[in-house]
């Protein structure tokens, strides 16, 4: 009974996609998505903390990226990050265009600390648990340095 109704599953997983698949231009989108998260962007925990960049750091980072990094501190540590003063994003208002996104948690819908860009570079952010998720985010104009940060891990 249960290998009947998981083959069910899985039968309307598959129609599920080709459908999916079938719609103009879905195709397409589906493979920059894929190329972009495979180009950048990590899971990250490192004991004593380490150094991450947005791609060709400190040349000019490419357009049409989007990066994904994950810091995982131990059980009851907390995350200290650092941008390095040679920091410089695409400018914009309320930072719409590309952008650092900053969460205090493991996903891209825990509490957001900040969102930045232009060419000051972020104050020191401190995660209230083990986790920080961060999301660099760039459009198709307009590319600028980027950033290098730095984390370290600190008693929570």
């Amino acid at each position: 009974k249960l290998a009947k109704s998981f083959t069910k599953v899985v039968a309307s997983l598959i129609i599920l996609h080709l459908s999916g698949a079938a719609k103009k231009g879905t195709e397409k989108q589906t493979t920059s998505e894929t190329q972009k998260s495979v180009q950048c962007g990590t899971w990250t925990k490192h004991a004593e903390g380490g150094i991450f960049t947005s791609p060709n750091y400190p040349s000019k980072y490419p357009p049409d990226r989007e990066c994904i990094y994950i810091i995982e501190a131990a059980p009851r540590q907390c995350i200290e990050l650092y941008f390095d003063e040679k920091y410089s994003i695409e400018p914009s208002w309320e930072c719409k265009f590309d952008h650092i996104e900053v969460r205090d948690g493991p996903f891209g819908f825990s509490p957001i600390i900040g969102r930045f860009c232009g060419q000051q570079n972020p104050p020191v952010i401190k995660s209230s648990g083990r986790f920080l998720w961060i999301k660099f985010f760039a459009d198709g104009e307009l590319e600028s340095m980027g950033f290098s940060a730095r984390y370290n891990f600190t008693p929570g």
